[in-house]
């Protein structure tokens, strides 16, 4: 008999052992020896016992285990696109505002807890609800005719000003880099972590270059460097042209080295975060796919994320023993990083703090919801035709 159906047995006995006679007594004692191979002395002291008052955990009591409180926490885990916990406490004070006028005033005692939740403790809550991601393949296809030109980026930019852009492209091909398909085109600036985001059909050159156009057209600064790696929707005339001939001050073009993705760090995160979580891995293989997904990249999407969506930066990184220690700055949204660096021009600053006021997060985020429904039942009109 297992530990648990003794103490059952135990608790459903006591009670009559203690009201019985002597000669009752014996017979379930001996019974109680008998079913749970206790020692006649033990079993007498089990008997007799007083039944254990169960005690609470040691420790304080929960406070971060309300209800309500739960409640709030996943839906902006959710309106952030599952945010880590560190950008996620950031974006509490962001979001609460909006979420508030949308669902209704939160209780005070609510409030000053999201106000003073830690990161650990939002990990510990949201951990049974997290899940696990696929990856996908990459598309890069050497380009190798301009290599000669465009050099290598040898050391670090100017990072203490906006402007300097690190960009790649991300393949919808599903399971299969053949045939024709809907591109992603990432253009990440590294002091704000700006990013846009642009779909182009088959990845053409011409294609990319005029995305690229419309993308420097939209920013709120100047574009004075763009680093991309060796693909060869990068490295082809049309992009040397545009970028090199030019009536104001050329931008720094350069590239990767070959076969060493962290070069383009700042891009390959935003891969995943502005496109894989967003969009995933099936295949888009219509080009109708390009206009939704540039509806939805320039309405919704980009905004919430440039807006709304803090980001961190990596302050520091050195090696203790056989760990690395890396320390990260304050997290900010984009638009707040852009503002700090006093580099803006004025009418830059007015025109982004107009846009601002024009946005909720929550209206950005239902948006985005209903463009992917779209997109979604575009996919599956596509693959039924496939089929």
């Amino acid at each position: 008999m297992v530990t648990a159906a003794k103490r059952e047995y135990l608790k459903a006995i006591r009670v009559r052992y203690k009201h019985a006679d002597k000669p009752e007594k014996g017979r379930i004692l001996d019974e109680f020896c008998r079913v749970c191979g206790y020692h006649r002395k033990y079993a007498i002291r089990l008997l007799n016992s007083k039944p254990r008052q169960r005690r609470s955990p040691p420790g304080p009591a929960p406070v971060y285990n309300s209800a309500e409180l739960l409640q709030v926490l996943q839906r902006l885990w959710e309106y952030t696109g599952h945010a880590c916990s560190r950008l996620l406490k950031v974006s509490i004070s962001i979001w609460l505002p909006f979420y508030e006028a949308r669902h209704g005033a939160l209780p005070a005692d609510v409030q000053m807890k999201l106000e003073k939740i830690s990161p650990a403790t939002i990990d510990r809550i949201l951990k049974p609800v997290r899940g696990a991601k696929r990856r996908g393949r990459s598309g890069t296809k050497p380009g190798t005719l301009l290599k000669q030109q465009i050099p290598i980026r040898s050391g670090c930019w100017d990072v203490t000003r906006p402007g300097y852009l690190e960009a790649d492209s991300v393949a919808h091909c599903g399971e299969s880099l053949a045939g024709d398909f809907v591109w992603s085109v990432n253009l990440t600036d590294i002091l704000s972590g700006w990013t846009e985001t642009r779909a182009v059909w088959n990845r053409g050159a011409r294609g990319v270059q005029a995305q690229i156009a419309k993308i420097e057209s939209g920013l709120p600064f100047p574009m004075l460097g763009f680093d991309c790696d060796n693909g060869s929707e990068f490295l082809n005339h049309h992009l040397v042209d545009y970028f090199l001939d030019r009536d104001d001050e050329r931008v720094a073009f350069t590239r990767s080295r070959p076969y060493r993705k962290n070069d383009n760090a700042h891009v390959e995160q935003k891969n995943w975060t502005h496109v894989r979580q967003l969009v995933g891995y099936d295949r888009l293989a219509d080009p109708r796919f390009v206009v939704l997904l540039n509806d939805l990249y320039t309405t919704a999407w980009n905004p919430l994320r440039n807006f709304f969506m803090p980001v961190m930066k990596l302050k520091s990184k050195e090696r203790v023993g056989a760990k690395i220690v890396k320390r990260y700055d304050q997290p900010q949204t984009p638009y707040q990083r852009l503002l700090a660096s006093g580099c803006l021009t004025a009418k830059a600053e007015r025109a982004l703090k107009r846009t601002l006021a024009k946005l909720s997060p929550l209206e950005l985020k239902e948006a985005v919801e209903q463009k992917l429904k779209a997109i979604a039942t575009l996919l599956s009109v596509t693959m039924n035709v496939s089929q």
